[in-house]
């Protein structure tokens, strides 16, 4: 069935066939018309079945059916974060490009006095993230009052996020008269109370089951010691030849250092997090749709924020915790009725967390070691290497410390880049920052620090003895006269 089918203004059509378009999917198919007709509707759907198309395409199409004279914000689009904000409108410029719409995505991290002139100017359509919308609310530099079209995108996200009192906050600026639609991948308790509070009548979509994958989508677990993931890493992206991969970490730091590793080994490379500034995010998603970088590496707040065109393979570097965490990660590849991969690595400690899967998905998961792969009998790269190894971890740290203070130690120090211990390893970053605190570098140090012979200590500990003999006298006779009769 064609888009043309389906209602929508002869302009909006034309577009998405300009967009490369011909076909709508099943959630666009079962959406568009509902929404055509003015009904709250409640969408179900997997990450990358074009939910984004499904809201976006009869709100055009409803807008430009009657002239914004005073360019008020009739359109409302809220979302959990700043990359799916950006790429929401994207969507309306290439969607809408033969229409006079104006969209303004509204989100932290960049200037507010650039967002601030372009709604003095006038945008039809606002696509914000909660925290960024109600600076504006609070500063008065944005106006609800006219707004049509109300749609709360991946509001499980937003829940998680902490978002939804942002969320009930805004709403209560928008007219009760406006028509609501809340698009999901699940539906949490949390969420069916939302949409009681927000929603009038609201029709119901679902397209297969939230808690399963697309079935486009191959899943592979493989069980490996947490100190081999990053040489499992490069192993599998070398002996699979991978393309275009996105790697997710658990952490910001753990991204960072997963991303070190990667370009140590001669990977094209890329990490986006919240510690990130918005342009080298924007750089690192830019490059990394353009092929400029093989890899990704991200924490979970790119799961929903990350929509590239033929990414070939999702890898969990870390077991995620949460189970439907795993969906959303997996959902970047396999999208648009292409087929992916998602490969998860898990380690003794994350067990726990990959049988957790198996409850969501209601299926079991073979769990086995990568075939072929034999870990190098080494250290594993934890960061950049900046002074010698410890082989015996912060016990080790301290007494070398103790050792320095008291006029260093006999020998030469070992090789910063010599083979490092099986024992416990100590991130060196950590093991940087800790030293800078203490203002005291073990090499640096240990240059400055005199050897002192056995008899300069004995010295040294007759003076102290006699000395504090002759200050403990002196406060006795100072004290003397003080005490009472």
């Amino acid at each position: 069935m064609p888009f043309s089918s389906l209602g929508l203004h002869d302009r909006l059509v034309q577009g998405v066939r300009a967009a490369g378009f011909d076909a709508p999917t099943p959630i666009q198919l079962q959406s568009i018309p509902r929404i055509v007709e003015g009904k709250d509707l409640v969408a179900i759907a997997q990450t990358g079945t074009g939910k984004t198309a499904a809201f976006m395409l009869p709100m055009l199409h409803k807008f430009s059916l009657s002239k914004n004279r005073d360019r008020a914000v009739r359109g409302l689009v809220l979302t959990p974060t700043r990359e799916l904000a950006k790429q929401i409108e994207d969507a309306v410029t290439s969607l809408g490009r033969f229409t006079n719409i104006g969209a303004l995505s509204v989100y932290g991290g960049v200037s507010m006095e650039n967002q601030i002139q372009r709604l003095r100017r006038g945008v039809d359509i606002v696509i914000a993230t909660p925290g960024r919308l109600l600076d504006h609310l609070q500063r008065r530099t944005v106006s609800l009052e006219n707004v049509e079209v109300l749609v709360l995108d991946e509001a499980d996200r937003m829940f998680d996020m902490g978002f939804i009192n942002d969320v009930r906050e805004i709403v209560q600026h928008t007219p009760q008269s406006r028509q609501t639609l809340l698009f999901s991948a699940t539906m949490p308790e949390s969420i069916r109370q939302l949409t009681q509070s927000i929603q009038k009548n609201p029709e119901r979509v679902q397209i297969g089951v939230p808690t399963h994958p697309a079935p486009t989508v191959t899943q592979r677990f493989y069980a490996v010691r947490q100190a081999n993931k990053l040489e499992l890493l490069a192993h599998v992206i070398e002996q699979e030849r991978m393309k275009s991969v996105l790697v997710f970490a658990r952490t910001k730091r753990g991204a960072d250092r997963i991303s070190r590793w990667l370009e140590r080994k001669k990977f094209s490379t890329a990490a986006i997090h919240s510690n990130r500034t918005q342009a080298q995010r924007q750089q690192a998603l830019a490059g990394f749709g353009q092929r400029r970088f093989r890899i990704l590496v991200a924490t979970d707040i790119a799961a929903r924020g990350i929509d590239v065109q033929r990414i070939s393979h999702v890898i969990n570097f870390d077991t995620p915790v949460e189970p439907e965490d795993y969906i959303h990660r997996i959902g970047r590849t396999g999208r648009a009725s292409l087929t992916g991969e998602a490969i998860t690595f898990v380690s003794d400690d994350e067990r726990k967390y990959a049988r957790r899967i198996e409850q969501l998905m209601g299926k079991r998961i073979a769990l086995a070691g990568y075939p072929g792969f034999v870990a190098a009998d080494k250290e594993v790269f934890s960061g950049p290497i900046r002074h010698r190894n410890r082989p015996h971890g912060h016990n080790r740290d301290q007494r070398e410390r103790r050792q320095l203070l008291k006029g260093g130690r006999k020998g030469k120090p070992q090789d910063p880049h010599g083979k490092a211990s099986r024992g416990r390893q100590q991130d060196n970053d950590a093991i940087v920052e800790r030293e800078e605190r203490h203002g005291m570098h073990i090499y640096a140090q240990s240059k400055q620090c005199r050897q002192t012979t056995k008899s300069d200590w004995m010295a040294l500990l007759v003076d102290g003895d006699t000395t504090r003999r002759k200050v403990k006298r002196k406060f006795k006779k100072l004290f003397a006269g003080l005490r009472r009769p």
